[in-house]
């Protein structure tokens, strides 16, 4: 999440959230944005939510809705230069709406895990709703990833973007002071990447974690296992976790473990080994401490290359973590895009973020933000291809 602690007014940190004052890297150079704009569905309140087609030089597509502000789907080439989509989803925001998978959601205000749903801050204990046997996952009930944001194009020559506004209002699923969230997605205009940016701001000290939930399949969503997919995590430690997946507030050194993918290996060669934290995550979902330098700095924090469509997906965050999910709780009962059967470990999750449960851990990084503070955030997801024969 990495949150900077340099101090603006607040007046100011309210023009840097509304748009009129920014400090991200773009070009000012205005760029003729060719975005599509389409009708996606209504929810069950009956409001109608939209679907944002962003494109490139290269035809790489992605389709971001502004329920939830979700990655829909991200068409990339293969070795051969067919395109294919690459993370799950669903056909309608009813079924986003519905649905207890989380693809492709930003999620909030507090992503992963936090224990029996509660923690102190400033002295004050607050309580939030559980959604996850006894702890709280992904902000609540009702997180980021189910509520309408307001979308606008924010097109430049960096390439085309959308940016995602959203007001939490103070006491949101048990959370803290107003925040003001946005989230700029935007399709890199000269390679095949995508790059979220986060942005955010509160009126009261609060927590929160914010990461994109995208679930991926290099072969192509629906179409077979990940066990083949080989991984690489740029991490030479993990948070070890309880049964119920709450981190022990312990690092634990990847060597001569399960858990080390400092080298590529295939996730499915060591997934079913008699190990605890194997069999408590029934398969992998841990968070990675990443090898950075700084924690704040922009860093590869893994990559996945799938042999059979030569395509690589790198991944680079801000943030000091990442949560690798191997889909051990997809079961074949959930019909996807297109009416894609989406069987057991059938993609994988590679959640940039703060550690779980980190403001019940004095030794985690922080994740509190301050009135007066923004957080930044930055992650990128970068495709590329392994021709036939390379090495």
């Amino acid at each position: 999440m990495a949150i900077r602690n340099a101090r603006i007014p607040a007046m100011v940190a309210a023009l840097l959230f509304l748009g009129a004052v920014t400090t991200l890297p773009y070009p000012t150079a205005e760029a003729k944005s060719k975005m599509q704009k389409q009708a996606f569905g209504k929810i069950q309140d009956g409001q109608s939510v939209d679907l944002y087609t962003l494109a490139n030089k290269y035809g790489m597509t992605a389709a971001i809705s502004n329920f939830g502000a979700t990655l829909v789907s991200l068409k990339v080439p293969d070795r051969d230069g067919k395109l294919g989509d690459v993370v799950l989803g669903y056909d309608t925001p009813a079924d986003y709406e519905n649905g207890k998978a989380y693809f492709g959601g930003t999620i909030g205000r507090y992503g992963n895990r936090i224990a029996h749903g509660k923690f102190t801050l400033d002295g004050v204990v607050y309580t939030l709703p559980l959604n996850d046997g006894p702890n709280t996952l992904h902000g609540g009930v009702r997180g980021f990833n189910k509520r309408v944001w307001t979308a606008q194009d924010v097109s430049s020559s960096a390439g085309e973007a959308l940016e995602l506004t959203y007001a939490s209002k103070d006491g949101e699923e048990g959370f803290p002071g107003t925040l003001l969230v946005k989230v700029v997605y935007t399709l890199v205009a000269d390679e095949n990447a995508v790059r979220i940016d986060y942005t955010a701001t509160t009126d009261k000290d609060t927590v929160l974690n914010l990461t994109n939930h995208s679930y991926f399949n290099l072969s192509g969503q629906g179409n077979g296992d990940i066990l083949q997919h080989q991984l690489t995590l740029f991490a030479s430690q993990f948070t070890p976790v309880d049964v119920t997946l709450i981190p022990t507030g312990k690092l634990q050194d990847v060597h001569n473990t399960p858990f080390d993918f400092l080298q590529p290996m295939a996730i499915g060669v060591r997934i079913n080994m008699a190990d605890e934290q194997l069999k408590f995550g029934r398969g992998y979902d841990h968070n990675w401490v990443l090898d950075k330098k700084s924690p704040s700095s922009l860093g590869l924090a893994a990559r996945a290359y799938d042999p059979q469509s030569g395509r690589i997906l790198e991944v680079s965050t801000t943030e000091p973590g990442v949560q690798f999910y191997s889909g051990n709780f997809l079961d074949g009962t959930v019909h996807g895009k297109h009416g894609k059967v989406y069987a057991y470990r059938s993609a994988f999750c590679l959640e940039t973020q703060h550690f779980p449960d980190s403001p019940n851990e004095k030794d985690f990084p922080s994740t509190v933000l301050h009135p007066r503070k923004t957080l930044h955030s930055t992650s990128i997801y970068k495709f590329t291809v392994q021709k036939a024969g390379d090495k």
